[in-house]
């Protein structure tokens, strides 16, 4: 916490062991996967972690938003961020929290008794990367947990909430969502994967009017589009009747952001007619190790500039800077020791 007893952004989301190896085409026709896609695993998908251990897989912190709040972090004083979710009692919240720990990121984790830390099978071919979720105990959050540590909403100053958790607990989403429109604190929502605004349209809807900040990928916003029957792929397009929804707090405009991998960022702006685009950061090919976490990044480093109250334009670029560190890395991780944030030209 810091120094002011409070906390810049209070992150809640899925947290999950990434088991992550390098592996073929036949790898993911075997458990009928995507080379970059991301889905709850089924029954049939659950050999595909110790199988990944065998191939000498790298355990990793992951979840999506455990990955933006160590982001923020990062880039933020110490303490300045607080993370909520559901592990197990087991040697895999261990690596989670010794991860946090090194990170300085806060955590206050609900511990299930009965189900394991959740997995996440991350398949890399290439540069693609495949992610297969087993939940397990991340499934198990409860809103009595938030309720039970409600001083730790109270002392937030910001709330991030990654998608995935509308497939666990709308509670507890719907809960920070109200505090943030009540209390006049920015709301951020990740679309966080495809199968979110296809499968959970109704809940992810429910918490629309609440979005200060909505960000998602050019795949997660044409699936919102699909789903939505907006009859356009066209992202400029998308990200602006995202931004124009129905809103709640009338004293922030809405943002809605879309990352496009290397083609630019794209945000629009409630109540603006232009959508602004800004090119990513240059990386050549051969600095990319991992793909792996580069949007939580992004939304990690965006929303650290929001809590220093930066413009938006600074914003975008501290998200992509710290998407470019993470490229540079393995999985969902940042440089150590940590590198200091300079403005692109």
């Amino acid at each position: 916490m810091s120094s002011s007893g409070t906390y810049e952004l209070l992150c809640l989301e899925n947290p999950l062991l990434d088991i992550q190896a390098s592996c073929d085409d036949a790898f993911l026709e075997k458990y009928g996967l995507k080379a970059n896609d991301a889905i709850l695993a089924e029954e049939k998908h659950m050999g595909i972690y110790e199988e990944l251990l065998k191939r000498d897989a790298k355990l990793i912190a992951g979840g999506a938003a455990q990955n933006t709040a160590r982001g923020a972090q990062y880039m933020l004083p110490p303490n300045s961020v607080i993370y909520i979710g559901c592990v197990g009692k087991d040697k895999y919240a261990d690596i989670l929290l010794e991860a946090n720990k090194k990170a300085g990121l806060a955590v206050k984790y609900r511990y299930d008794e009965k189900v394991g830390t959740g997995r996440c099978g991350v398949v890399i071919t290439g540069h693609n990367r495949s992610m297969c979720t087993d939940l397990a105990a991340a499934n198990c959050y409860k809103i009595e947990h938030l309720k039970e540590n409600w001083d730790v909403v109270e002392k937030s100053k910001a709330y991030y909430v990654g998608g995935y958790h509308l497939t666990v607990c709308v509670e507890a989403v719907m809960a920070l969502a109200e505090e943030a429109n009540k209390e006049n604190k920015p709301f951020f929502l990740s679309l966080s994967a495809p199968f979110i605004p296809q499968f959970f349209k109704d809940p992810l809807d429910q918490t629309a009017p609440y979005w200060d900040y909505v960000v998602g990928n050019e795949t997660e916003a044409t699936t919102y589009a699909d789903s939505h029957d907006l009859n356009t792929h066209d992202i400029a397009s998308i990200a602006k009747h995202m931004a124009n929804l129905p809103k709640k707090n009338n004293k922030r405009k809405r943002v809605a952001i879309v990352t496009q991998g290397t083609d630019p960022t794209i945000i629009a702006i409630q109540g603006e007619d232009e959508v602004k685009t800004f090119p990513v950061h240059k990386i050549d090919g051969k600095e990319i190790v991992d793909t792996t976490g580069a949007g939580d990044a992004f939304a990690g480093g965006f929303f650290a500039g929001v809590a220093k109250g930066e413009k938006l334009e600074t914003c975008v670029d501290m998200g992509q800077w710290l998407a470019a560190q993470s490229l540079r890395e393995l999985g969902p991780s940042y440089p150590f020791p940590a590198k200091t944030y300079s403005a692109s030209s």
